[in-house]
């Protein structure tokens, strides 16, 4: 009931920026937090940024002072602007929305995930 599109991967040098977008759309009532999580071949997936309704906003120690998290409230999007990309930034980039249906359940959804490459 809640679809999310996620954009904006691909390959960049080391050094590199890219910016990621997720529009959730659907019986949306309410987005409580939206964030982004990656993962690599063999490991499991982890947590690069949310951010809340308040706009407050939580970072991986590895990405803080590089990624900065933000949403478009009114068009129910997340954004994710990566600078001084790493290769260990390299992942699939999955988009996450948690909130409330407008039949009033709860909701936790994920997008289909966007590559992230980057060329040393």
């Amino acid at each position: 009931q809640v679809q999310l599109v996620e954009s904006g991967g691909g390959l960049v040098q080391v050094g590199g920026s890219l910016r990621l977008s997720c529009a959730a759309s659907g019986s949306i009532f309410s987005i409580n937090t939206m964030g982004w999580y990656r993962q690599v071949p063999g490991k499991e997936r982890e947590l690069v940024a949310t951010i809340a309704r308040g706009d407050m906003a939580v970072y991986a120690d590895s990405v803080k002072g590089r990624f900065t998290i933000s949403r478009d409230k009114a068009k129910n999007t997340v954004y994710l602007q990566m600078n001084s990309l790493k290769p260990e930034d390299t992942a699939v980039y999955y988009c996450n929305v948690l909130g409330f249906l407008l039949g009033g359940s709860r909701y936790d959804s994920w997008g289909q995930g966007t590559q992230v490459t980057v060329s040393s």
